[in-house]
């Protein structure tokens, strides 16, 4: 049976392991589809993990704990990212991966998930931009943090979030995944009473607004703040 990828757009992508899950068990063998509930971890910081993950619906925190004891959130993650080493020299992780609400993903060997992209030119193409992207916006974040002051990274931040996360509401973006103020201090490498009172200020020039539950952004408002900057 002979497998494709029509284009690379995402859809197409989750049609194509849906679509062919079952002739993909017969030629990657180790291919599982996994479900994860809040909190649960694909892996720990310090294990040794084999395993290739492709999200299919959800979002994963990626995050590095300190010899100080200190948590760092280095990504937030979500469907159509690969997670795993993409090498065959299989290391101790240097970060843990930890579902953020309800999560579906694919998992592989290293081996299968080789295996496969070199049948499918198309698949790993996307993922090699997709997994590009999230460098960029990864050296990008270490730029703003070690350049500018923590309003503006948490401005930036909240602009990021809104990009990736956000749905159309009356303030602009209404962030579709739950954050407590401890999280997003971990984006920024902040300090949580330091975000807190930024996040008060800036609700008080309505650039955002918040509940125990959710936090719309006012995305227009927080890029005009930084474009004043």
């Amino acid at each position: 049976m002979s497998l494709s990828v029509e284009s690379t757009n995402f859809e197409s992508m989750a049609r194509f392991f849906e679509n062919n899950f079952n002739q993909l068990r017969r030629d990657y063998p180790s291919i599982q589809e996994v479900n994860l509930l809040n909190k649960d971890f694909l892996y720990r910081q310090g294990e040794y993990c084999g395993y290739i993950f492709w999200i299919k619906r959800g979002i994963v925190k990626l995050s590095h704990l300190t010899a100080q004891g200190s948590e760092i959130t280095i990504a937030l993650l979500k469907s159509r990212d690969v997670i795993g080493d993409l090498s065959s020299d299989i290391q101790t992780k240097e970060e843990t991966a930890q579902a953020l609400g309800e999560v579906s993903c694919y998992r592989m060997t290293f081996n299968d998930f080789k295996a496969l992209l070199s049948q499918q030119t198309i698949l790993a193409w996307q993922i090699f931009e997709e997994t590009y992207a999230r460098k960029q916006k990864i050296e990008q974040k270490l730029r703003t943090i070690l350049t500018q002051p923590v309003e503006m990274c948490l401005a930036a931040a909240l602009l990021e979030l809104a990009e990736m996360f956000g749905v159309r509401c009356t303030h602009g973006y209404a962030l579709e995944i739950h954050l407590t103020q401890q999280d997003v201090a971990d984006l920024i490498g902040a300090s949580r009473s330091v975000v807190s009172t930024i996040l008060n200020d800036f609700r008080s020039r309505g650039m955002l607004e918040y509940t125990r539950d959710q936090i719309c952004v006012n995305d227009a408002a927080l890029a005009d703040y930084c474009e004043a900057k």
